[in-house]
């Protein structure tokens, strides 16, 4: 028996990709995870995070998707939202891993919308959709760490180009001078890793 454990790093991001993980792994295997004491991945530092992903490397399977902010913003323009963006990766890592039971980190506002829409779609699968399950399920906290440590990466090689991005969320000060100033310069040729149909990015353009 296969169980899945699914969560991303970046979706409110207005840098940068948005990177969906599962952990698959063997159900008498997950005690090698619940041993790594393991938690949501934005209350562990850089560092432990990394050193964490190796080790469910070890353990476990693990399935990423890299959403670039160009997919984004085509699907987006396609009237596809962010919600029904993600469950496209979700479904891609369900089929790759084959669970018997999938536990996921719900995106959706109603939690067993998500589950019972996975289970239509995937027969024998069971899943386990919860708010914070990242928190509660070692097999989601280590998707989510697998996911940050993946997307620090995607961020870190865009700052070898642009040092001075910050850390790609709204919320950060550096992130909408570095959209300041890019969009100056550069008004009609923003470097592909910025989601343009973010509102952030629309109102700094205007």
């Amino acid at each position: 028996m296969k169980i899945l454990g699914i969560d991303e790093a970046g979706r409110g991001s207005v840098l940068g990709p948005l990177v969906v993980c599962g952990v698959a792994v063997e159900e008498d295997r997950v005690k090698y995870l619940e041993r790594l004491g393991l938690k949501d991945s934005k209350k562990i530092s850089p560092k432990r995070r990394l050193s964490l992903s190796r080790k469910i490397e070890r353990i476990a399977e693990c399935h990423t998707v890299n959403i670039t902010a160009l997919d984004i913003d085509t699907l987006r323009s396609r009237d596809v939202n962010l919600n029904e963006i993600e469950k496209i990766a979700i479904n891609q890592i369900i089929g790759n891993s084959n669970p018997s039971t999938c536990f996921i980190d719900s995106m959706d506002v109603k939690p067993e919308r998500l589950a019972s829409e996975l289970e239509s779609m995937h027969s024998q699968l069971n899943v386990v959709s919860e708010h914070k399950a990242d928190d509660r399920y070692p097999i989601v906290s280590a998707a989510s760490i697998v996911a940050k440590v993946e997307r620090d990466r995607a961020i870190q090689n865009i700052r070898k180009t642009y040092p001075d991005v910050g850390s790609g969320y709204p919320s950060d000060p550096k992130t909408i001078e570095f959209l300041k100033t890019i969009s100056q310069e550069t008004p009609n040729e923003l470097p592909e890793f910025i989601r343009r149909s973010w509102a952030t990015v629309e109102r700094i353009l205007k």
